[in-house]
């Protein structure tokens, strides 16, 4: 069974059970400004999570473009992605655990025909703050699950909250058996041996987590659940690996064909950065040194090293990109329709990014040359470390060149150095994650309101033409880019302040209300990815200056914000400014 066809199957089966099908949230948020891409399924439903109406309903099902980068550097391997496409279905304040487990019970046995002895489940074992789960592995055994394959675990295992506080609960996660030997007498679910395969978590929000640690019973129970798409074609075709699914497969025989000097883990790396890179570029990412720009330039620049280590010329690359949206078109239609921008902006990446590598051999060379000037036969950690992180040089590369001129190579200082990195990525990673809308709170509410206020007085000092480009938002201050061709004057950044604080001087009510997507927009609601949006939206209007298509939350009224003030105006990419901003 192919991607498409599974992925068809999953949205009709919840169709037919009362779930309207909402369309995918772009991989660039335009609803949570506080991350650089859409990480899960719930993360553009969490307003709705939280107790505001969704134009939709209360049963929801889509699948949903994801991107996430905490383990980039450990694709290559059999299993890690930086894209995947997750499916997805949610009961807001409707159905809870029993209904839930039945429909997922009869999904992957019914639809998909898994035999029952295959599926193991988990639920959460309970501790000082919330009772053990039997209500879940009741219901578990109601569908066809038997005891001896029902496991239970604690918090860390099967309990979902997003951020420090807010909705949270247990989770039921569902395990495909491989079919591999058990590592031991006491194999299970938890092991990483390989025999079990994690393929669907369902989370039933019924707590509150305050500040203080404790809990309280949520007055509306939602549901909340996340099947992965790459992996159930994995499992369900037989094959040991995503990339040997029809998503990759083409693109690995492909380079394969092309390469001089053939490397597994080159390959996959090429074809998951190169399809994750397509994603991003799609839905209006562009390299840049910041933020997600960053990120997608990293992807094309890991891409290209590998293409190098493969030894396959670089000018095949327009090739690749025709090959990979010919597989993935009819799954992702705009990648058809972005084909030229796509492989405009990866190539000319690409070619910036072989001049650096050609300045990261020049820096090689100065280093080698201080080793030799100090009858040293060994290049330091740090130089390694340096020529990664500034120029992406791999260290087999400058171990390729250190063997060239007789030289070793300090792994073991590079090792640390990179450890060290890789915990800071992963730390920032999960604070930019904790800093969004799923971190609901007095604060980041009032700055999601103030976006919407930039917004327009830049519109008034500006230009009318000025439009939104992302935001990011933490509890400490907010980030807002926009588009703009020019350096905001000191002047202009005055005026900017100052009609925003006169906005907020004046206590405009924030009024919002549910409308047809085609009367939002005629009505003046200015949104990003129009395209994007269900049929109907939510729409937010402050007074008589600002009105946009957004997921909320927001204050009440303008006079809860505060002093407004501009910290910093600075270039974010190529025509897009940015203001970071506080409220005082």
């Amino acid at each position: 069974m192919k991607a498409i066809e599974i992925r068809n199957k999953y949205l009709n089966f919840f169709k037919n059970h009362g779930h309207k099908v909402i369309p995918s949230a772009p991989l660039i948020p335009e609803n949570d400004p506080s991350v650089l891409f859409t990480t899960a399924g719930m993360q553009p439903l969490v307003p709705y999570l939280l107790g505001e109406k969704h134009p939709e309903g209360t049963r929801l099902t889509d699948y949903q473009k994801c991107l996430r980068t905490n383990d980039i550097d450990e694709v290559g391997d059999n299993r890690h992605l930086t894209y995947f496409e997750m499916l997805g279905n949610w009961s807001l304040g409707d159905y809870f655990k029993e209904e839930s487990i039945a429909m997922s019970y009869e999904f992957l046995t019914k639809e998909l025909g898994i035999p029952a002895e295959k599926l193991s489940v988990t639920c959460f074992a309970g501790d000082e703050d919330a009772p053990r789960d039997t209500l879940t592995a009741e219901c578990w055994k109601k569908a066809g699950i038997p005891d001896e394959r029902i496991y239970f675990y604690g918090k860390d295992d099967n309990w979902w909250i997003a951020g420090e506080e807010g909705p949270c609960g247990p989770d039921t996660e569902m395990f495909y058996d491989t079919g591999k030997e058990p590592c031991s007498d006491d194999c299970q679910p938890s092991c990483d041996c390989g025999k079990y395969v994690e393929i669907w978590n369902n989370v039933f929000m019924e707590y509150y987590k305050s500040k203080d640690g404790t809990y309280s019973k949520l007055k509306q129970h939602n549901v909340d659940t996340g099947l992965g798409l790459e992996r159930m074609t994995m499992l369900l075709q037989g094959k040991q690996t995503p990339f040997d699914t029809e998503l990759f497969a083409p693109v690995m025989e492909k380079l394969a064909q092309l390469a001089k000097e053939d490397s597994i883990e080159s390959r996959r790396i090429v074809a998951e950065h190169l399809r994750a890179s397509m994603m991003v570029i799609c839905d209006g990412g562009r390299p840049s040194n910041v933020d997600r720009g960053y990120v997608l330039r990293k992807l094309i620049r890991r891409m290209s090293r590998h293409l190098n280590k493969l030894q396959i010329d670089l000018n095949e690359l327009a090739g690749l990109i025709d090959l990979n949206i010919d597989i993935l078109k009819d799954m992702y239609p705009d990648l058809e329709k972005n084909r030229d921008t796509i492989k405009q902006v990866i190539i000319e990446e690409k070619d910036k990014f072989m001049k650096t590598l050609a300045h990261g051999e020049k820096e090689f060379n100065k280093a080698a040359q201080r080793a030799k000037q100090e009858n040293k036969n060994i290049i330091d950690g740090q130089t390694i470390f340096k020529l990664y992180e500034t120029y992406g040089f791999p260290p087999e590369i400058t171990a390729d060149l250190a063997g060239e001129q007789g030289f070793k190579i300090d792994l073991t200082e590079f090792d640390k150095l990179f450890k060290e990195h890789q915990e800071k990525s992963r730390i920032g990673s999960e604070q930019k994650f904790k800093g969004g809308l799923a971190e609901q709170n007095e604060i980041t509410t009032a700055y999601h309101t103030a976006t919407h206020l930039l917004n327009a007085a830049l519109k008034v000092v500006i230009s009318k033409d000025i439009h939104q480009k992302g935001s990011n938002i933490t509890s400490d201050r907010m980030r807002f880019d926009f588009s703009c061709d020019h350096k905001l004057t000191d002047e202009e950044k005055q005026k900017v302040e100052d009609l925003i604080n006169e906005w907020i001087k004046q206590d405009l009510p924030v009024k919002v209300e549910t409308m047809k997507k085609e009367d939002a927009v005629k009505s003046g609601a200015e949104c990003m990815f129009i395209e994007k949006y269900p049929d109907e939206v939510t729409v937010y209007t402050i007074g008589d200056v600002s009105k946009e298509i957004c997921g909320g939350p927001h204050v009440k009224h303008t006079g809860e914000l505060g002093h407004f003030k501009i910290k910093k105006e600075e270039a974010s990419s190529a025509g897009v400014r940015r203001i970071k901003a506080i409220l005082e």
